[in-house]
């Protein structure tokens, strides 16, 4: 088994389908619950598989904090990336293989969005490492 991050990002990835070009913003109440409730099945449907680990959605607000010496953490509301490279959510699998990942990667992208049409969004499958790379001397 091996652990895959899914990044869900707010318009992001390569040319979007025209599906997702809508934001959530826009979508009626039925459209976000059908929505969440598509991603509620799905992570059940892993749970049973046993490749579910977690999942969050994020929100769209957040700060740059760094280290600037002892006590000293700048903290800054940007600039940030450009809000199609924001991250939306993740969801973390472990899966016998990069083609399931991919798998459970494409079904995630055919969530409902508006008019309840499947997204077709573009998700990031990243592998976590398996072990820390040795460091040669």
């Amino acid at each position: 088994m091996a652990k895959y991050l899914l990044l869900k990002h707010y318009r992001g990835g390569p040319k979007p389908h025209p599906n997702a070009a809508t934001p959530m913003d826009d979508w009626t109440p039925a459209e976000i619950t059908a929505h969440i409730g598509f991603m509620d099945d799905m992570i059940e449907d892993l749970k049973r598989r046993g490749e579910f680990v977690d999942a969050q959605a994020l929100a769209p607000q957040g700060e740059f904090v760094r280290y600037d010496g002892e006590g000293r953490p700048p903290v800054t509301d940007g600039p940030f990336a450009e809000t199609k490279d924001l991250i939306a959510g993740w969801m973390v699998i472990d899966v016998d293989s990069k083609e399931r990942a991919y798998e459970a990667a494409a079904h995630l992208s055919s969530a409902p969005g508006k008019d309840g049409e499947p997204l077709h969004e573009w998700l990031e499958v990243r592998p976590f490492y398996g072990e820390a790379p040795a460091v040669e001397e």
